[in-house]
């Protein structure tokens, strides 16, 4: 959520950031600051009100004593009417503030200066190729799904049988390779300094609107009414709140934390070839990177991030590349968001696996997430995070890209995870 003083110091930037998004409503900015001002205003009043009656009530006391009996009476029938109208300029001040928050979490974040014009993922950039060749497959390739099949790996069919179409179900090498990737991202995440982090899988509605995921993503989040939760879309929002409503020492940042969750999203895919198998599924695993950083280091920190996501993707022996998303295509929530995309042999197509996004201070203003400078005044921290990685294109890829005539071929790193070095 942006701040409204920045907002206010800032329009045109943020009028020109939401331009660069094809951002709908700017006129949302001018009902805020007017809102805004009418708020100060209101305060101003009430401030003045609140010292005039204080004021008074304490020489009410001594006009008792003098025997000013008239004069007494004649104050409290003053304080009398000026606690109704303090108590009308309260509510008017918190209807304002609630007015307030409303428009606020309408506005989406303000992009990063190098963030490109476009309206979707059509129009997003390619920050780095991938500098090799893309390999090539023999003549009795298959797509994953059909791997699956012959070496029973997942299976859609069963996924619907038990729960409904986009839950697949993992079996045998299949299931043991899910585990060895979520244990190999972990000890990876965890070696150059993540904490790793075992959420709950449910989160509540001030967990999901810290992180930006409600309102904007609403229809996207299953949702338990009975007991007012959400499942999680990512590991993103439960891991973010960790720190929710603290003020850290500026020497504990960053905090970095890694943890693996289950992930839940009703998004309806389209049909056709482009989603079937593991293309877009309602229930996936990932692993995910979280950093709350000082403002001053968090770019510096996003390069290190996108690093580390193509390290995970060349011990896996994988083609990638990284996309730097336009404005029509950010998310919500984020100022800046790289896409890797691993190569899929078999489908001759790019599949998205992993999203690394810097969301400055638009989360923590939310979260109310801060730490303590060197002067001791507290300011508002800045948050990443990043998927490392999202298993079931990763799977899908592995899949595709190693397979041989003979069989699926393991990744050396991942070997000492599966126990074995190929599915045949």
């Amino acid at each position: 959520m942006l701040q409204v003083h920045f907002i206010k110091e800032n329009k045109e930037k943020v009028l020109n950031g939401l331009k660069k998004r094809n951002f709908g409503n700017p006129e949302i900015i001018d009902q805020i600051l007017e809102i805004d001002e009418s708020r100060r205003a209101t305060q101003t009043e009430l401030n003045q009100l609140q010292a005039e009656s204080k004021q008074v009530s304490k020489s009410i006391g001594d006009l008792f004593k003098q025997g000013k009996r008239d004069e007494a009476e004649a104050m409290r029938a003053k304080v009398a009417t000026s606690k109704e109208t303090i108590k009308n300029l309260e509510q008017q001040l918190g209807q304002s503030e609630e007015d307030m928050e409303k428009l606020l979490l309408q506005v989406p974040n303000i992009p990063h200066d190098s963030v490109p014009f476009g309206k979707s993922e059509e129009d997003n950039e390619v920050y780095k190729a991938w500098e090799g060749g893309l390999p090539t497959l023999h003549e009795s390739a298959k797509p994953h799904w059909e791997l699956a099949e012959q070496y029973n790996l997942f299976s859609l069919d069963l996924g619907v049988k038990i729960t409904g179409a986009g839950f697949p179900l993992y079996r045998g090498k299949g299931a043991k390779l899910q585990r060895a990737l979520i244990s190999f991202f972990l000890d990876e995440n965890t070696a150059v300094g993540y904490e790793e982090i075992q959420p709950p899988l449910l989160v509540n509605e001030a967990t999901a609107r810290g992180t930006g995921q409600l309102p904007d993503k609403e229809g996207q989040m299953y949702y338990v009414e009975k007991d007012d939760l959400y499942l999680l879309p990512t590991a993103e929002v439960p891991v973010t709140n960790v720190y929710r409503g603290d003020i850290l020492n500026q020497d504990e940042l960053p905090k970095m934390m890694t943890g693996y969750t289950p992930c839940f999203r009703r998004e309806a895919g389209s049909y056709g070839a482009h989603v079937r198998g593991l293309n877009r599924v309602h229930q996936f695993d990932k692993v995910e990177i979280v950093r709350v950083e000082h403002p001053d280091n968090s770019y510096a920190a996003l390069d290190k991030m996108v690093e580390h996501v193509g390290m995970l993707l060349n011990k896996l022996e994988l083609p990638f590349r990284i996309l730097r998303l336009c404005g029509g295509d950010v998310s919500f929530a984020s100022a800046l968001t790289f896409d890797f995309e691993i190569y899929s042999a078999a489908q001759k197509r790019w599949l998205e696996v992993s999203s690394v996004s810097n969301f400055e201070t638009f989360q923590t203003n939310r979260l109310k997430l801060r730490y303590r400078d060197e002067n001791g005044k507290t300011q508002l921290a800045h948050t990443l995070n990043g998927s490392a990685l999202a298993l079931a294109r990763i799977v899908a890829g592995l899949l595709e890209n190693h397979q041989t005539p003979e069989g699926i071929r393991i990744p050396e790193a991942l070997q000492p995870y599966t126990g074995f070095d190929m599915i045949s």
